[in-house]
């Protein structure tokens, strides 16, 4: 009878397991996917909650209102009436386009597409102080993201941690602050052109994603022109898997590589083109985005001049990116200042020097400091350093490729690399609290 009465109750508890066994499959190890992710991603919300914290206490009064540059808001606000040119007059005159009696925004697009939504809620006041910091306080996480996929991937051999400090070297010991903290049309199209470039090399890192990575290119370059020269690293992780061309591999992987190919480059022109006609619509070229008309800018007699690129550029721009130090305001007491046109990146961000002593030299080296090039290069030969700004901010356009390569260059993240680290924090906190202000 017991027997029995055991027998009759495994059933029962079988029977009653069994509907439950059903549904539970779907959502059972769904959750427990969820609580492995988050508990694995856990720093992620870490460092974006710590630097959105910390962005927002140093930006101070000025996340209390609109910046004094909201371009970006009344091109969305266009966008938004069906036109493309203003709906309403500008706050000021730095650096908008008048052509006959209508006024444009020069810049690209993108940033003011991303802002849509918002717009639509908050109108002309939206806020574009608070919308840069959320970005740039997630390009910190995004950054940790890029590093930890290299990790895993058995490209880098740094720790989460090591990928921690090198995540908050950027947000804290570069340019990234002090263009974090106050929205204005340049320092919003920095900081979200970082958070492109950061996707995009989660995109392209092992040619993964080759469509996707395309469009987040295009988007790129409509928010950062100069993004679009970082295209060569998809293309080496596509074609030199291994750190190195081989005829009979790419004989052998011809067609993925071909299929690979055109899904870049189709996802790029379709995300791409739309905000070249955008240009032509404006201002009758292609690839003119408005420069060449700002309205009675102190730059428009050196671009009739030179042109917006010269070789007449190079100097000042060298100087502003490398070489120019800060200022001395007074010597008793000693007060320091800085040059408008830039400061050296080896004053703002020193850690950059262990770049020159890399301990190893994997496969991704030659890759990213091809693609650094790329994207640096041209802007030396620009018609504008950046000016007005407190350091040299264009090199955020190639920062996320320098923090990968100290990653990849398996130096110790010691006292020494620390000790550079900590000045340039304190260098970027006097920029961040005294730019402007």
């Amino acid at each position: 009878m017991s027997e029995q009465g055991a027998s009759v109750g495994s059933g029962e508890t079988a029977q009653a397991a069994g509907p439950a066994s059903k549904g539970t499959p779907a959502v059972a190890p769904r959750a427990a996917a969820v609580r492995t992710w988050a508990k694995r991603r856990w720093p992620l919300f870490a460092l974006v909650g710590g630097a959105a914290l910390a962005y927002a206490l140093t930006s101070g009064a000025l996340l209390l209102h609109q910046s004094a540059a909201p371009h970006f808001v009344y091109q969305a606000d266009a966008f938004l009436r069906g036109q493309l040119h203003l709906a309403a007059d500008p706050p000021n005159l730095n650096d908008w386009v008048r052509l006959g009696a209508r006024w444009y925004v020069s810049f690209p697009a993108f940033p003011a597409v991303v802002m849509l939504p918002f717009v639509a809620l908050f109108g002309l006041q939206l806020n574009d102080v608070v919308f840069t910091l959320g970005f740039a306080a997630a390009n910190v996480g995004l950054l940790w993201l890029v590093l930890r996929r290299l990790a895993e991937a058995c490209d880098s051999r740094r720790t989460s941690r090591e990928d921690a400090v090198l995540a908050l070297a950027y947000g804290f010991a570069s340019v990234a602050w002090y263009c974090s903290i106050r929205g204005e049309v340049w320092y919003t199209a920095e900081t979200l052109g970082v958070t492109l470039t950061c996707l995009y090399l989660l995109a392209a890192h092992r040619a993964r994603h080759p469509v996707l990575a395309g469009a987040l290119l295009a988007l790129g370059a409509a928010t950062r022109t100069p993004t679009v020269f970082a295209a060569p690293f998809f293309f080496a992780e596509l074609l030199a898997p291994n750190g190195s061309l081989r005829l009979d591999d790419l004989r052998t992987r011809r067609t993925a590589i071909l299929r690979a190919v055109t899904g870049f480059g189709v996802a790029a022109l379709v995300c791409g083109v739309p905000f070249l006609a955008l240009n032509h619509a404006r201002f009758g070229e292609w690839l003119e985005f408005g420069h060449r008309h700002l309205y009675q800018n102190r730059v428009n007699p050196q671009i009739e001049k030179y042109g917006l690129f010269s070789y007449q550029y190079l100097e000042r721009n060298l100087h502003a990116a490398l070489t120019r130090l800060p200022t001395i305001a007074s010597w008793n007491p000693l007060r320091l200042g800085f040059d408008g046109e830039g400061m050296s990146l080896l004053v703002t961000s020193p850690f950059l020097l262990f770049l020159l002593w890399p301990v190893e030299r994997p496969r991704l080296h030659r890759a990213l400091w091809l693609t650094v090039a790329c994207v640096a290069v041209p802007g030396f030969f620009y018609q504008n350093s950046g000016y007005y700004q407190f350091g040299f901010r264009f090199s955020l356009d190639y920062m996320p490729e320098l923090m990968l390569l100290l990653a990849l260059g398996g130096r110790r993240l010691g006292g020494w690399f620390l000790a550079a680290v900590a000045a340039g924090v304190a260098v970027n906190l006097w920029g961040a609290l005294t730019f402007l202000r």
